[in-house]
């Protein structure tokens, strides 16, 4: 009978090893060690002062790294606990995160952020899995900054594009003519958050996981 792990990201069924003895000395051990020198020391050749002065302060050294070891674990503890109130409060709320992919939905719009370096126009490409570009989408930009777009989900031809996972590629054009390839940042809905070893991540339906420092903001951008 195979047995389920009990640790639902485990990818082993067997038992698990025994534990390990610690392979540095405690406090204990450290004081252990001293009362068995003391007890064994040469009369005619007794510790100085100088050597026993020297080994409690040793002493107190394994002490205070064991005091350190035990603020620092409840410290990471809290740290834990604290990442995963934040990504609780996160489910169910738009975030905006840098992105070569949106997700569109059954129905309704996909919305998205590029910086524009300057006045002009920014255009955004649409692909579809075939890398055929499905729309077009130009922004007249005023200032430089912030420019927000949103694809309704029609091709190029009105008809709605089925629900699912597309690229987008940025380009944004000055007066001069120059052009200049953008960063695209878009909107997505956090469904559920994962505690990694390493930190939070949050899942996006259509896009992956993205680790929590990947939020740029929260709410949806206006288009």
């Amino acid at each position: 009978m195979t047995t389920i792990p009990s640790d639902l990201f485990s990818n082993t069924t067997t038992n698990p090893p025994a534990a390990k003895k610690p392979e540095t000395l405690g406090q204990a051990d450290f004081m252990r060690l001293m009362t068995e020198q003391l007890k064994h020391q040469d009369p005619l050749k007794p510790l100085s002062n100088s050597e026993f002065i020297g080994q409690l302060a040793q002493f107190s050294t394994v002490q205070g790294i064991g005091d350190l070891n035990t603020a620092v674990k409840g410290f990471g503890e809290a740290l834990t606990g604290d990442q995963v109130l934040k990504g609780a409060s996160l489910v169910g709320h738009a975030v905006l995160i840098p992105s070569e992919k949106l997700a569109l939905a059954a129905s309704g719009n996909t919305t998205g952020v590029v910086m524009a370096p300057s006045p002009g126009t920014t255009r955004v490409e649409i692909t579809d899995a075939s890398g055929v570009v499905v729309k077009k989408i130009e922004i007249d930009v005023e200032a430089k900054g912030e420019a927000t777009f949103a694809w309704d989900g029609l091709n190029a031809k009105g008809e709605r594009m089925p629900a699912g996972t597309y690229s987008i590629k940025a380009t944004h054009t000055d007066a001069s003519g120059t052009a200049t390839a953008l960063n695209t940042y878009v909107d997505a809905t956090v469904e559920s958050v994962t505690i990694g070893s390493d930190g939070l991540y949050l899942n996006l339906p259509g896009l992956g996981t993205a680790p929590l420092d990947y939020v740029l903001r929260i709410g949806k951008s206006a288009s």
